[in-house]
C-alpha cells in the first residue's frame, strides 16, 4: 500500500514550483543571526526550518553572521550562536561565513548605483530624513541633494569611505521613488558613517552597509536560492529584489517569509533580556528561567525536544501564540522512555520504622523505567530510618486522604507497607518525625493477603541519602501579563527558590557509571515523567555539588498556582473556566488522553497539554465551577488527594553532578512531571 503522502507546507509548495519551472535547479538556504545577543526558541524554528528544507531538497546549508552592526555585537555572541547550532544538529559544513567579509563587493555594490544614477550622497539629519520621507498615507518629498551628479557624489562617497566626515553627517541613498506606497522604497539609506572597531575587520572601515541592502548582496554571493525569513520582513520584500536586479547578479535569491513562533508569558527580545542580565535578575544569557537555546540546553531540554516542538508548531503566514505548555509537553514525551526515575525529597520529614531492625540495611531491586525496561534495575536502600515528603502526612486529614496519617498504611514505593502508629513533636508542636510499623511479607509492595492499599509514596533512605542544593524555577514573568502599564516587565518574586540540603537518592549520590548520549543521565523524584542530566555546559566550580530543580506548577488546563501557594492550605484563586473530562459513556473505558498509569491528570488527544482558551477537544467538556476540593480519589479531578487543596503538576528541571565536592561542568536536569498525589 502507498504510504499517504504527509501536507507540504506553503514554502515546501513554492520551492516546488520553482525547481519545476526551471527558475532553480537546486535548493541553497541559510540562517543569518546577527551577533548581537543570544538565540532564543523562536530563533530554533527559523534553524531547523532552513536547515530541513536543504535536507528535504538535497541541497545545502550556510551558517551566516550578519555582522554588520558593530555597536552591538560581541565575539561571545558569535560563539554561543555556532554553539547552539552545533547542538541543534543544523550542519553547515564548511560554510561558515560573515557578512563583514563581503564589504568589499558591497561597496563595488554602491559605486555601481551612483554611476547608474541609482544612488546619492545626502546630507540631511536622521530628523530631516525622517520627515521628508511622508507617511503612510501621504507621499514623501524628495532630498535637496538628491540630483547631485554622478562624479559628484562619487567624489563623496569616497571620502566617506576615507574618514573625511563625522558620524551621522552624511549617508548614501538608494533613488527610488519617494512616493511609493511602500515606505521602506522612498529612498532608503543603504550607507552611514559610524567609526567603529569591528569584532571581524577591526578598524578598517569607517562606513557601514545597512542591513536591508547588506541582506540581499550577502544572499546573492554566497548563491542563496531561497532566503527563509520572518513575516516583518515581507514589506522589505520589494527593496530586496531591487538590490539585487539594480546590482545585477545573474542568478538573484528569493525571498520568502514565514509566521514567527510566539510562546505565551515568556520574554524573548533581545533588548529586555539584556536588561535583566545587566541587572542582575538573571545569572547570564543561559538562566533556566529564559527560554534563549543556551538556557534550555542548561535547563535540560534535548535537541528532539524542540525539534518536535518546532515540527507541531509548523509553519504558516499567519502570526499565532503557542502555549508554553507544549514545550514542556515535548519534553516529557521525548524523555518518557529514555531516562530513568530516581527520587529526592524537596521537604523531608523523617519516618522511623520501630519494628524494623535497627543498624539493619537491605537493598531493594527498583526499575529504572517501568515504561521501558531495556534501561535495567537498581537497588535503592531500605532501613529503619527514612525521609518522606512532609506533604505526604496530614495529623488530620481529610475525607479520601490515601497517603500517611495516624493508623493508615500506605506503600512505601518499591519497599514495604507501613502503618503510621505516632508522630514526635517540639516544643511548639511542629512535626519532628512519624513513627510506623511496617509488614515484614510486603516485600515488593505487595500485600500477601491481597488487601488494597490505595495510597503510594517515595521515600530516601536518611542513612545513605546525598544532600543537594535544590533550585525551583517558575517564568521570569508573571502569568497576569508581562507588563506594567508603565512598560516594564511585570516580574515574577518567585521564579527562583532556593532549597538547601535536599536528601536524595543513593543514585543522585554516586552518579552513573554507563555514559548515554555523551552524558550521565538522571530522573528526579515521584511520577510518572522524570528528569535527564543533560550535556555539559561550561565549567562552573560554584555549582558543585548542587542540583536544579525547576517547577512550572500548572495544570493540562491552565497555571494553577505558584509551588509556594500550592504548599499553602488555603487554595489560590482559580482561572475559569476549566476543563474537565465529559462524563464517560458505560464500557467507555479510560477518559481519553491517559498517557500513562497513575497519572493525576488526563493530557488530552494525544497528550496535548491545552490551554483554557482552546476549543474542548473530542471527549472533553468546559466547566465554569471552582475545582473541587477535599475530595478527589477519580481520575481528572482538579484537587490533589483528599487534601483539600487544589492538585497541581510540577515540572522540573534539575542538575545532579555525579559526585559532591570539587568543580565539576555545571549540567541541568530536564522538565519531569511531578504528581501532587
Amino acid at each position: 500500500m502507498e504510504e499517504e503522502k504527509r501536507s507540504r507546507n506553503f514554502i515546501e509548495m513554492e520551492i516546488d514550483k520553482d525547481l519545476a519551472e526551471g527558475v532553480y535547479d537546486h535548493v541553497q538556504t541559510r540562517f543569518p543571526p546577527e551577533p548581537n545577543g543570544y538565540l532564543h526558541i523562536g530563533h530554533a524554528k527559523s534553524i531547523l526550518l532552513n536547515y530541513g528544507l536543504a535536507q528535504e531538497y538535497g541541497g545545502k546549508f550556510n551558517l551566516r553572521f550578519d555582522d554588520t552592526n558593530p555597536t552591538k555585537e560581541k565575539t561571545e555572541f558569535v560563539e554561543s550562536i555556532i554553539a547552539d547550532i552545533k547542538w541543534l544538529g543544523a550542519d553547515w559544513e564548511d560554510r561558515l561565513f560573515f557578512a563583514s567579509n563581503y564589504f568589499d563587493q558591497m561597496y563595488e555594490c554602491a559605486v555601481k548605483l551612483i554611476k547608474k544614477g541609482k544612488a546619492f550622497v545626502c546630507d540631511l539629519t536622521a530628523d530631516e530624513i525622517r520627515e521628508y520621507r511622508g507617511t503612510l498615507t501621504e507621499p514623501g518629498k524628495n532630498s535637496p541633494y538628491r540630483d547631485r551628479s554622478v562624479e559628484e557624489n562619487l567624489k563623496l562617497f569616497e571620502e566617506m569611505k576615507e574618514g573625511k566626515f563625522e558620524d551621522g553627517t552624511k549617508v548614501l541613498r538608494a533613488k527610488i521613488d519617494m512616493a511609493s506606497p511602500n515606505i521602506n522604497m522612498r529612498d532608503p539609506v543603504i550607507y552611514r558613517v559610524a567609526r567603529m572597531t569591528h569584532h571581524n575587520t577591526g578598524d578598517k572601515w569607517c562606513i557601514y552597509p545597512m542591513y536591508d541592502f547588506a541582506h540581499p548582496i550577502e544572499d546573492a554571493i554566497e548563491g542563496i536560492t531561497h532566503s527563509i525569513c520572518t513575516l516583518e520582513f515581507e514589506d522589505h520584500r520589494p527593496l530586496y529584489d531591487w538590490v539585487v536586479k539594480e546590482c545585477e547578479f545573474k542568478e538573484p535569491p528569493r525571498q520568502i517569509e514565514f509566521a514567527k513562533m510566539y510562546l505565551t508569558n515568556v520574554i524573548t527580545g533581545k533588548r529586555y533580556i539584556k536588561k535583566l542580565v545587566e541587572d542582575g535578575i538573571v545569572d547570564g544569557w543561559d538562566d533556566p528561567r529564559l527560554v534563549t537555546i543556551a538556557a534550555l540546553r542548561r535547563r535540560g531540554y534535548t535537541p528532539e525536544s524542540i525539534k518536535m516542538f518546532v515540527e507541531l508548531a509548523g509553519v504558516s503566514k499567519a502570526n499565532s501564540s503557542i502555549d508554553y505548555a507544549m514545550l514542556e509537553y515535548c519534553i516529557r514525551e521525548d524523555l518518557k522512555l529514555k531516562k530513568a526515575r530516581m527520587m529526592a525529597i524537596l521537604h523531608p520529614l523523617k519516618l522511623i520504622i520501630d519494628n524494623y531492625p535497627e543498624g539493619q540495611t537491605e537493598y531493594l531491586p527498583v526499575d529504572n523505567n517501568l515504561e521501558n525496561p531495556e534501561l535495567g534495575k537498581r537497588e535503592i536502600p531500605f532501613s529503619c530510618e527514612l525521609y518522606i515528603e512532609a506533604d505526604d502526612f496530614m495529623e488530620e486529614p481529610p475525607k479520601k486522604y490515601f497517603r500517611m496519617f495516624p493508623g493508615n498504611e500506605v506503600r512505601l514505593m518499591n519497599a514495604y507497607l507501613v502503618t503510621c502508629t505516632g508522630v514526635e513533636k517540639d516544643a511548639d508542636g511542629n512535626i519532628t518525625a512519624i513513627h510506623a510499623t511496617y509488614d515484614p511479607e510486603s516485600r515488593g509492595g505487595n500485600a500477601p493477603d491481597g488487601r488494597k492499599v490505595r495510597g503510594t509514596i517515595h521515600f530516601v533512605n536518611a542513612a545513605t541519602a546525598g544532600r543537594c542544593e535544590v533550585r525551583l524555577y517558575e517564568n521570569i514573568v508573571n502569568e497576569e501579563g508581562r507588563f506594567n502599564e508603565d512598560g516594564s516587565l511585570n516580574l515574577n518574586p518567585n521564579s527562583l527558590v532556593v532549597i538547601k540540603d535536599v536528601p536524595a537518592g543513593l543514585a543522585f549520590r554516586q552518579g552513573y557509571s554507563q555514559q548515554q548520549e555523551g552524558c550521565p543521565t538522571q530522573r528526579s523524584e515521584r511520577s510518572q515523567y522524570t528528569c535527564p542530566l543533560p550535556p555539559a555546559q561550561a565549567s562552573r566550580g560554584d555549582m558543585a555539588g548542587k542540583f536544579f530543580l525547576c517547577p512550572a506548577v500548572r495544570s493540562e488546563a491552565h497555571r494553577l498556582c505558584r509551588h509556594a501557594q500550592a504548599r499553602s492550605a488555603t487554595a489560590p484563586p482559580f482561572p475559569s473556566p476549566l476543563w474537565r473530562p465529559a462524563p464517560r459513556s458505560p464500557g467507555a473505558g479510560a477518559y481519553p488522553g491517559r498517557s500513562a498509569p497513575g497519572c493525576r491528570f488526563p493530557s488530552g488527544p494525544a497528550g496535548y497539554p491545552f490551554s483554557a482558551s482552546s476549543p474542548a477537544p473530542p471527549g472533553w467538556c468546559r466547566g465554569s465551577s471552582p475545582p473541587r476540593t477535599g475530595s478527589g480519589s477519580g481520575r481528572g479531578r482538579h484537587t490533589a488527594r483528599g487534601s483539600g487543596r487544589p492538585a497541581y503538576r510540577k515540572t522540573f528541571a534539575a542538575v545532579p553532578l555525579p559526585s559532591f565536592g570539587g568543580s565539576y561542568p555545571i549540567t541541568s536536569l530536564i522538565p519531569a512531571t511531578i504528581s501532587s498525589t
